[in-house]
């Protein structure tokens, strides 16, 4: 496999490019015509760590490795707009299965309207994928920040929680499935393999009035934190409220864990973590049910004061753990790494 052969054959897969987009991929950089705001984030995949390759098709991790990029333009409210993709290819990859990474890239950037405009090839020791995405808006002031939540504000969560956790174990200990249905093991196994990133909820949610919002890649309770402290708040979290996906509670019984442990501490599964004012949540509930077909669900509130609580019934409080790459925090399920 040539570097210059498999990007020419790349190129040959790549749609039109967006309207934005006067040079796309085959020069030496791409060109394009913005308007408005935009947001730019950079997010990596490593074989190993974010997926292993025995679990998942070159498919699946390419779809995932977009998915996960453009979970942060969904946490900003934003439209997606261009991605640019690096490809860390390991020497036992060979070209059909680099192409069927990019059919994967490509199949979710046509589902999400998002213009592939250029990357790069590289040999590296792991498979690696690093992709750089670039959303839109009207505005600065129409995007959403981390920052922005008071006191009294309403904390809403899209969708359901756990089930990339859950998905994990099961693909880590099989015989874990054996205590749900199929159908319900194959649903969480697919929320760790292929997430989805909620665009629309998070347009939804802006133009809803979020004031902060965050995309739970890294956990519950620590992506919590992350807002209350961008907000200089603190955030209480009603446990018992959680929505947790079919099948969570009962592998995490199974594995001998807390499902709601599990769930608020657990990663990767790219539902959105908002506060807005309490006055707009029933508009916001329609607008989300409308955009994405999924539930809003209000799980606590703003406060004055600072940190993350997660309270049980009874009084009790759950820590609010969550996913740090470089200090492997041990309550967390996101990391694949062995």
């Amino acid at each position: 496999m040539g570097e210059f052969d498999l990007l020419a054959k790349v190129r040959e897969r790549l749609p039109r490019p967006g309207p934005r987009v006067s040079v796309g991929s085959g020069d030496d950089a791409a060109v394009t015509l913005p308007e408005g705001a935009t947001a730019t984030s950079v997010d990596a995949l490593v074989d190993g760590v974010h997926f292993r390759r025995e679990w998942a098709t070159p498919t699946q991790i390419g779809r995932k490795a977009l998915a996960t990029a453009l979970s942060d333009l969904a946490a900003m409210g934003a439209e997606s707009g261009e991605a640019y993709v690096v490809l860390g290819a390991p020497a036992d990859l060979g070209e059909a299965e680099c192409l069927e990474l990019v059919d994967g890239i490509l199949a979710l950037a046509a589902e999400t309207r998002t213009t592939l405009a250029g990357g790069d090839v590289t040999r590296a020791p792991a498979l690696t994928l690093a992709v750089t995405v670039v959303g839109h808006a009207g505005t600065p002031e129409q995007l959403v920040r981390r920052g922005g939540a008071r006191p009294g504000d309403a904390l809403v969560l899209t969708g359901e929680i756990g089930g990339a956790a859950a998905g994990l174990l099961l693909l880590e200990r099989p015989e874990l499935a054996k205590t749900i249905s199929a159908p319900s093991a194959e649903r969480l196994r697919a929320r760790q393999i292929e997430p989805l990133p909620r665009l629309a909820e998070g347009r939804a949610l802006a133009g809803a009035g979020a004031r902060s919002m965050i995309d739970l890649s890294d956990g519950l309770g620590g992506d919590a934190a992350h807002l209350a402290a961008a907000a200089g708040s603190g955030i209480r979290i009603d446990a018992t409220a959680l929505p947790l996906q079919e099948g969570v509670a009962a592998v995490a019984s199974a594995a001998g864990l807390d499902p709601l442990q599990l769930a608020a501490s657990g990663g990767e599964d790219y539902e959105l973590l908002a506060a807005l004012p309490p006055q707009r949540l029933d508009e916001a509930t329609a607008k989300v049910e409308e955009a994405g077909g999924v539930a809003l669900t209000r799980v606590g509130e703003v406060v004055a004061g600072s940190g993350v609580e997660i309270r049980l019934r009874g009084g009790g409080l759950l820590p609010p753990a969550g996913f740090d790459q470089l200090r492997r925090c041990p309550d967390s399920r996101k990391s694949a790494a062995p």
